[in-house]
């Protein structure tokens, strides 16, 4: 719950006339500029995510967007700060799996990660990947895992942080494969991979959008992928479900939701306007780049998709007896 940091950066929105969406739904959005709140630090990956798509929802709505970001405490203040905001469209929030998927999972939260939000829409989805430090005298997933059964206790991995979806996921492999590393938990996903490097830690599981420019400079060593299929980045890199662990799975993942009780026509100009930016082609190209891949959901699948995700990482936290403060 510390370290929190709040930035407002303003999208400078077109003229509401160039927009035929803002017109054809009447009112909203036309009162003031819309609030949309990342519950990181300003700089990171979510971040350049949150401004690309407000820049262009902006010019789909005709209207000012401010991002302001929120960070701390896994996106609890931001999550509770939406929560708690009227439900009339001028409130959003860039949800992701820590706010709606680990944090739910693994904390006592001061809200309702199903219940206290709408949901708007998937941005898109990042692959984590299993990556050690190239000391590390393995090629591949078969020998690291031999490699860690013979030494018990003696390798470590590193997370972004206790209740992270690094952290969960690093449990899961080791639920899946029978071995034991030690959890370091570290604050944020760049320290984590700075130690990776150095050899501090063996191994991490980060996500491939933080984890590419190592990879291509051969500072850390990638042995495989969660997802259906390979990534078009690194062709090169399985998945682990083409390696014998199909149950093997996790993403970070970004969308939008408001309060709850948004008015259904506030909720349909929201979800044509998101669907609007993810057909565009450059923003295609722009997130692709970062290894984000578009995943356009409409807000029920998106609903029953977080409930999902919930689900599959409190099972994870109940059978590593994971209960974490928030």
């Amino acid at each position: 719950m510390r370290d929190i940091q709040r930035r407002t950066f303003v999208v400078a929105a077109s003229a509401a006339a160039a927009s035929p969406l803002a017109w054809a739904q009447g009112a909203y959005p036309a009162a003031k500029p819309i609030r949309y709140i990342v519950p990181v630090a300003a700089g990171g990956g979510a971040d350049m995510i949150a401004r690309n798509t407000c820049e262009r929802l902006a010019k789909v709505l005709g209207q000012a967007i401010t991002v302001e970001n929120i960070a701390g405490g896994s996106g609890v203040i931001a999550s509770q700060t939406t929560a708690r905001a009227a439900p009339d469209g001028y409130t959003l929030i860039q949800a992701y799996v820590a706010t709606h998927g680990t944090a739910p999972a693994t904390r006592k939260l001061p809200f309702d990660a199903l219940k206290d939000f709408t949901p708007i829409g998937m941005i898109g989805t990042a692959p984590n990947v299993l990556c050690v430090n190239p000391g590390v005298p393995v090629q591949d997933l078969k020998s690291f895992v031999a490699y860690v059964r013979a030494r018990p206790g003696k390798l470590a991995y590193g997370s972004a942080g206790a209740g992270t979806l690094t952290h969960l996921v690093g449990e899961l492999f080791k639920l899946q494969t029978s071995t034991f590393m030690t959890h370091i938990p570290y604050r944020g996903a760049a320290p984590a991979i700075v130690d990776l490097i150095a050899g501090q830690t063996q191994a991490s599981f980060p996500s491939l959008a933080g984890a590419s420019p190592h990879i291509r400079n051969g500072r850390i060593r990638p042995l495989a992928v969660t997802g259906p299929k390979r990534h078009p980045l690194f062709p090169e890199v399985p998945t682990f479900a083409e390696l014998g662990l199909p149950g093997f799975d996790g993403e970070q993942w970004y969308g939008i939701m408001g309060p709850a009780g948004l008015p259904a026509p506030v909720t349909k100009t929201l979800v044509d306007a998101l669907g609007a930016v993810l057909a565009q082609p450059d923003f295609q190209e722009k997130l692709s780049a970062e290894a984000v891949a578009l995943r356009p959901m409409t807000p029920e699948v998106f609903a029953a998709y977080i409930k999902a995700d919930i689900e599959r990482w409190t099972k994870v936290a109940r059978e590593r007896k994971l209960d974490l403060e928030s």
